[in-house]
């Protein structure tokens, strides 16, 4: 756990673990308009995993048609480096996403519920209020079944086509997750526009409304250039997981100019300047951004590959 917050928010001597889930062969690579091979994905995976991930998002059950990027999601799972104290988590939106999911050997599942009613009907085609009653289902039959559990509240920042989120929706529905027994809560930034002022207040408005537990977890994108600020505006809250994604890549393929993930590569020198342990290995990681460049075809965002590590 973290030490050394104050009570104004300031750090004094931070210090203490963040828990970086690596969702680059999944949110990453899901909208990208060139499809990696199977081999070439368990490759970025084993990449990865050789450099310090320890929980990564590896695959999505969505339905190939309109997720194609993820279509070989058992291939990959049937390929994944099995390495002690590393987890991997497939992204699930409905039962029968989890059905696949439990056949795979995923040893997480990460629910998906969209706090817009509007992006809730274009991806996953039901209002709100259904895919959380799905949802719950769904946790419940994870947890039966010995998986870790996460609930994702995307949109939570702002939706592409009702624009503003408001709080008490966002709050109403972390209630809900929480009585459902999930045992993590993740906020997502699906479209990069939040900034640090919303995640302090989301943050301290659900610890209020549930208390510490589950604990939070947040997924940032960085489209309009904030998402590194708000995932340092989450740590000084004391939030310990933190989704990114190597060389910055990603996005949604339901939402109009959403770009990259905040890049694990930055993410890591920025904690790792500031004091704190991720588990990852920088000069280990940064070749991967090379990869990804290489096998999409065009440079990826993260800057620290770019400029190198300091001291150098």
């Amino acid at each position: 756990m973290l030490s050394s917050h104050v009570p104004d928010g300031s750090l004094a001597g931070v210090s203490g673990d963040i828990t970086i889930v690596e969702v680059s062969p999944r949110d990453g690579l899901q909208n990208e308009s060139v499809q990696l091979s199977t081999d070439a994905k368990v490759e970025l995976i084993t990449q990865l995993v050789e450099a310090g991930a320890r929980r990564v998002e590896a695959v999505s059950f969505a339905h190939p048609k309109l997720v194609p990027a993820m279509a070989d999601a058992e291939a990959v799972m049937e390929r994944v480096p099995r390495r002690d104290g590393v987890s991997y988590a497939g992204l699930v939106l409905n039962r029968r996403g989890l059905d696949r999911a439990l056949r795979t050997g995923v040893d997480e599942v990460n629910v998906v519920v969209a706090v817009s009613d509007t992006f809730s009907w274009k991806n996953q085609n039901m209002s709100t209020e259904d895919a959380m009653r799905d949802a719950v289902s769904v946790v419940a039959d994870a947890r039966a079944a010995g998986l870790f559990t996460t609930l994702t509240l995307a949109t939570a920042f702002g939706c592409p086509f009702e624009g503003e989120v408001p709080a008490d929706r966002v709050v109403a529905l972390a209630v809900e997750a929480a009585e459902s027994g999930v045992q993590e809560l993740a906020l997502g930034d699906t479209i990069g526009v939040g900034v640090p002022s919303q995640v302090r207040e989301l943050t301290a408005r659900i610890r209020d409304a549930v208390g510490p537990q589950p604990p939070l977890r947040y997924h940032f994108h960085n489209t309009r250039n904030t998402g590194f600020a708000n995932a340092f505006a989450a740590v000084l809250d004391g939030v310990t997981v933190l989704d990114s994604s190597a060389g910055g890549i990603g996005g949604c393929p339901f939402a109009p100019r959403a770009t990259g993930n905040i890049a694990t590569d930055d993410l890591v020198y920025l904690l790792t300047r500031m004091g704190y342990r991720t588990g990852f290995d920088l000069p280990a990681l940064l070749p991967t951004a090379a990869y990804l460049s290489e096998q999409l075809g065009h440079e990826v965002p993260a800057l620290l590959p770019r400029a190198g590590t300091f001291p150098g």
